[in-house]
């Protein structure tokens, strides 16, 4: 695995996030991310992530770096398995 996914996943248990809902919560953010054209924020993506159902999640600046970057990596696929 690697070091930005487990960083992420890492991040998310350290925020509250069960381990075994992290893949159900990646496929939401990734759907979430897909679904908008516009420009990405963490504000901007914690308002939809709480619309689809999360909330009692927010989204830091840092941790929505992480999953940007883990992203950009492929360390997830589309429906939120790590790969």
């Amino acid at each position: 695995m690697e070091l930005i996914t487990m960083t992420l996943i890492r991040r998310l248990v350290d925020k509250g996030v069960e381990s075994r809902i992290i893949p159900a919560l990646m496929r939401d953010t990734i759907n979430a991310i897909s679904n908008h054209d516009q420009a990405q924020n963490a504000k901007e993506l914690t308002r939809r992530i709480q619309f689809l159902g999360w909330h009692d999640f927010e989204l830091d600046e840092y941790t929505f770096q992480l999953i940007i970057a883990n992203l950009e990596t492929n360390a997830f696929d589309m429906s939120g398995n790590v790969v």
